[in-house]
């Protein structure tokens, strides 16, 4: 009899202790970061990848993850929960009006946002030729005041840090190597935003060469704005430069 009371005594307290330790971490998080991912086929492999790797990087780093693939958590009383927003490949068009307004609103206030890859698709061909929907100008001038232009193959392309002294940057390599597929645009944001890395051009084959070509900036006239054109691949989850990459613009985008 003592010895069932033991076992049953021992196994409650594992189950309080695992309980405790739940606490402990959901209470130790600094911040509360919402990823919100896109529904579309061309980016799945990178999204089917993205629950675990936000969920580590977090736990790695002592902030809590909501990760989603629904657009209607986008939201102010939703959004007031978090201090960073993530659009994980989730373009600016499949967000309806109120949830766009939502996102303003966010941004506006001084919290962080992270966009990854397909979060910076503007220009007004995307809303089709029958769209009575209205252009988000709003987003495009946070953006940088450019438009996307059909991009290249999928290729190997070399990343070049730029900006070494932005917290975005800390500790990366002056160059890295990633295979991805490389955004163009109708012209570069340099000189409305503030330049953190560009891709060497003269590393793969262009659709259309832009000559000063950004991949990693942030607009300085919002508090916490990081854009991040690469990681169309899920291998990119994988490498230790992107990792870092990720990791320093939530952190940053977090802090005050």
């Amino acid at each position: 009899m003592k010895k069932i009371l033991s076992s049953k005594t021992t196994l409650i307290t594992l189950v309080l202790l695992c309980f405790c330790g739940f606490r402990i971490n959901a209470q130790s998080a600094k911040f509360k970061v919402l990823v919100v991912a896109s529904q579309a086929k061309d980016h799945w492999k990178s999204i089917s990848a993205g629950k675990e790797f936000f969920e580590k990087l977090g736990a790695e780093n002592h902030f809590s993850v909501d990760f989603t693939d629904d657009t209607s958590k986008i939201n102010d009383a939703n959004m007031a929960k978090y201090q960073v927003f993530v659009m994980f490949h989730l373009a600016p068009f499949d967000m309806s009006a109120s949830q766009q307004a939502a996102l303003q609103k966010f941004a506006e206030q001084g919290k962080g946002w992270v966009g990854v890859h397909a979060a910076g698709l503007t220009g007004k061909q995307f809303l089709g030729p029958n769209s009575t929907a209205k252009y988000w100008d709003w987003f495009e001038t946070f953006m940088g005041g450019v438009t996307y232009s059909p991009h290249p193959a999928f290729q190997d392309g070399m990343v070049v840090v730029e900006d070494h002294k932005h917290p975005v940057t800390k500790n990366l390599p002056a160059k890295f190597w990633l295979a991805d597929e490389w955004y163009e645009w109708d012209k570069s944001p340099r000189g409305n935003v503030r330049v953190l890395a560009t891709v060497d051009e003269s590393t793969y084959k262009q659709n259309k060469p832009m000559g000063d070509h950004p991949m990693v900036w942030t607009n300085e006239n919002f508090h916490r704005m990081i854009y991040i054109c690469i990681g169309h691949s899920p291998t990119s989850l994988v490498n230790p430069n992107y990792i870092l990459l990720m990791r320093n613009a939530i952190l940053w985008a977090a802090s005050k």
